[in-house]
């Protein structure tokens, strides 16, 4: 029984209530199952369809070669309660209750896995032509848009920006990309390591616009601030995510400066059974010293086991990962692992001018982060380094020739 459930005197078998039917949420509700749990799950997504995968979205479904992503789940076999289409719209923690469209959902313990939703772009909401990629439907309104190869504008030259930017050139459209910062990925990498990433946009036959801002979008163009006018059969915005936690303003669940909730290192909020996981949420890591707000798919996967472990209780659980993600764009494979920010030197193994190479992060001697682009053996390796906290040889480690493992001490 876990401490929170302890604190109240919690009845069993309990019922645990996910909000949120993504990756985070399906996860936490099969691996309760997998961990013994025998209670009562319910998980409750705010779209209609089938719970699914979101990768794939700007990839294989984007460009009609895949028709979904629905996880390979049988819900009904592992006895979860499904209600879909079903958007949650506050929480009364005095009562235990969920509120949601549908009506109040009670809970002994409440999971809040609802994600991460697309920043808009302003003034553009109602703009015939404008999309985001968040969703299974974004998707498949985008798919035609393709199929057309309509002369497209990505506002953001970020991850999303990025790979759908690589899809729209595979399906043949025009595509030019347009970034207020100097350069893309500016929220996530340092400047000289995302410079060498500018090249590929070309290389791809897109245009990529740095230093500009969309003053304005009108149907069928996209005004820039200093007067320029691009022709957009389509616009896909691309500029950024941020926690979807409004539904719990005002609940007494403590909220970040981002907007997200704040959890403890066992994904625990302040307030009994109460936990937060995925993109939703943030956590203390020890090994970086801070705490971590993590946007991406590896979280959304890892966090859960974590969650179910501390609710079932036999074995205390505390979260404190290396983080993960990948992207696929203009013919690369882009890796990443670790956390870079207080990183007091970065090497580079390989040229970045080149089709593979790596970049390590080290604090004090120690290897903290690594964005491998097509070289997978360093990322994995590197994961490895990071997570033992091994002291490394700068100069082994520089020779893209040895393997990265070799630079350990």
């Amino acid at each position: 029984m876990s401490e929170q459930t302890q604190e109240r005197g919690g009845a069993t078998p309990r019922r645990v209530v996910v909000a949120g039917a993504g990756m985070a949420g399906v996860q936490t509700a099969v691996a309760l199952r997998e961990q013994g749990f025998t209670g009562a799950v319910t998980l409750i997504g705010a779209e209609p369809h089938q719970p699914y995968d979101r990768p794939p979205l700007s990839k294989a479904v984007l460009l009609g070669k895949a028709e979904g992503s629905a996880f390979d789940v049988d819900f009904e076999a592992l006895g979860i309660e499904l209600r879909l289409g079903c958007e949650v719209l506050g929480v009364r923690l005095g009562d235990h209750a969920l509120d949601t469209a549908a009506g109040p959902v009670p809970y002994d313990v409440l999971v809040v896995a609802t994600g991460a939703e697309p920043v808009r772009l302003p003034g553009a909401r109602d703009v015939p032509g404008v999309h985001l990629l968040r969703t299974l439907d974004d998707a498949e309104r985008l798919r035609p848009v393709l199929a057309r190869q309509h002369d497209v504008v990505v506002v953001g030259a970020g991850w999303i920006g990025a790979e759908f930017a690589t899809a729209a050139r595979e399906a043949g459209c025009a595509v030019t990309v347009v970034e207020a910062a100097d350069r893309p990925l500016a929220g996530a990498l340092p400047a000289e390591v995302a410079a060498p990433m500018a090249a590929w946009y070309a290389d791809a036959g897109a245009v990529l616009r740095t230093r500009a801002r969309v003053a304005r979008v009108e149907p069928g163009t996209v005004v820039l601030d200093d007067g320029s006018r691009l022709p957009a059969g389509a616009v896909v915005v691309g500029i950024g995510a941020r926690p979807a936690t409004a539904w719990l303003a005002g609940s007494g669940i403590e909220l970040g400066a981002h907007g997200e909730v704040v959890a403890d290192d066992r994904l625990r909020t302040r307030v009994p059974d109460v936990y937060a996981v995925g993109d939703c949420a943030s956590f203390p890591s020890r090994r970086y010293g801070e705490r971590l707000l993590v946007h991406h798919w590896d979280n959304a996967l890892q966090g859960p086991r974590t969650v179910a472990a501390n609710i079932v209780g036999e074995a205390p659980a505390v979260y404190d990962p290396v983080p993960y993600f990948w992207s696929e764009q203009f013919g690369r494979f882009v890796q990443y692992a670790g956390h870079h920010a207080a990183a007091d030197a970065t090497l580079w193994r390989g040229d970045p001018s080149g089709p593979a190479w790596t970049v390590c992060w080290l604090r004090e001697g120690r290897l903290v982060a690594v964005l491998a682009v097509g070289r997978p053996r360093d990322l994995a390796q590197g994961r490895r380094l990071i997570e033992a906290g091994t002291p490394v040889d700068p100069d082994l480690l520089t020779d893209p020739a040895r393997p990265l493992k070799a630079a350990a001490e």
